[in-house]
């Protein structure tokens, strides 16, 4: 386990993360890319527990995902079933695990501050603070490619993962609302979304 962990987590990360995996009993499943999730904590039938983490994340987003999904289960197991899963319970949870992790040397300077800020009131996936989430694919191989909703001009055509098309609108208040070419629906796409420009 530890040198898989190696792998995939900044190296002054390893051992504590190591410790926190023994210490819950977790089984941790590395997968293959999934579009819609970095990861995900299960209670298996036979209630041992799963975690679940995406190989193509950077180091940086594989640590926050990695104490996200155990924050899951130490949050269940210490408050019982019925709380929510992103609920107040959680995020104490998640703040006090991912506190000795917020350091110089696991996570680069730059990125610090924005943790920081996070951290005061994490949310259900760090996807959703669109400040952080430019902040870490910045540590994603191929990052230069790569096209994202803030940086098209208004009315523009793009393509997302699962081959649909859009037409950039406006921006409400931190999302833009986009129009889907087949259908005419109105979504709404976070900032920091990464997408295909077909037509300017």
């Amino acid at each position: 386990m530890d040198r898989t962990l190696k792998k995939y987590l900044p190296e002054r990360a390893v051992t504590p993360c190591l410790q926190l995996i023994q210490k819950t009993g977790v089984h941790l499943k590395i997968t293959n890319h999934r579009v819609t999730r970095h990861g995900d904590y299960r209670r298996l039938p036979n209630g041992l527990h799963q975690i679940t983490i995406n190989a193509t994340l950077n180091p940086y987003r594989f640590l926050i995902t990695l104490i996200h999904e155990i924050a899951h289960l130490v949050a269940f197991e210490k408050y019982g079933r019925r709380i929510k899963p992103h609920g107040l319970e959680w995020k104490r949870t998640f703040q006090y695990l991912m506190l000795p992790f917020i350091r110089p040397e696991i996570f680069p300077s730059k990125l610090l501050p924005i943790l920081a800020k996070h951290f005061k009131n994490p949310k259900a996936s760090s996807d959703t603070d669109a400040h952080l989430s430019l902040a870490l694919k910045q540590f994603d191989i191929g990052h230069a490619d790569k096209t994202y909703i803030f940086q098209l001009p208004l009315g523009s055509i793009f393509r997302i993962y699962n081959g649909k098309l859009f037409k950039k609108g406006n921006k409400r208040v931190k999302r833009y609302e986009c129009v889907e070419i087949d259908t005419d629906k109105v979504y709404l796409f976070q900032p920091n979304a990464e997408v295909e420009l077909i037509k300017d």
